[in-house]
């Protein structure tokens, strides 16, 4: 698994590796179990995490990294072909479905490299002031698309949504999104593509 560090970003390093992702939604399967396997076939997967906290039998207070939604491993397509993933996941039929593009469409959805590298970067548990939505849930909130053009979130695209007084990018992919707190000062309109 993979756990993305913040850094700055000039948008040039993310360009370089074009290779989409699927998001898979698993069921009775747990995601750290899946992506060892993938590792192991020298196939990158992603989960995100966060920091927990909480009480252990002994009443002290401990802290640990956990997935924040149970049942969602991406995994970076295989460069060989799409046949290869499917037969590694042989072995955990009718346990997890690919994320497609619509309801009944044979059409994998593919994640684009550099909005996923955006989201992973977006989803380091050493970066404070976030928070994780359902997708149902970002489609509700409204805000312009925005380029952040300062700080070490330079170079990512996302929308700018208020909530509470405070301002965080928001980055939807297949399956869920994160809010990155944010100052509008640092970003600007982004060009539609």
């Amino acid at each position: 698994m993979e756990i993305a560090t913040p850094t700055e970003n000039t948008g040039q390093d993310i360009q370089e590796d074009r290779t989409p992702w699927y998001g898979l939604q698993l069921f009775g399967v747990r995601q750290k179990e899946l992506s060892e396997v993938l590792e192991q076939n020298n196939i990158d997967s992603f989960y995100p995490v966060q920091m927990v906290d909480f009480i252990d039998r002994e009443g002290k207070l401990r802290h640990e990294l956990r997935p924040v939604v149970s049942n969602l491993l991406f995994v970076k397509k295989p460069i060989d072909t799409q046949n290869s993933l499917q037969e590694i996941l042989k072995t955990y039929q009718n346990k997890y479905y690919v994320i497609r593009k619509t309801k009944g469409a044979r059409d994998f959805y593919e994640i684009p490299a550099y909005q996923m590298q955006e989201f992973m970067t977006m989803c380091n548990p050493e970066l404070t002031m976030k928070k994780f939505l359902s997708e149902g849930e970002a489609k509700l909130k409204k805000g312009d698309r925005v380029q952040v053009s300062h700080g070490p979130l330079k170079g990512m695209t996302g929308r700018l949504v208020r909530q509470s007084g405070k301002y965080f990018l928001l980055k939807e992919i297949p399956g869920m999104a994160v809010m990155l707190k944010v100052t509008r000062w640092c970003c600007q309109k982004a060009e539609d593509s």
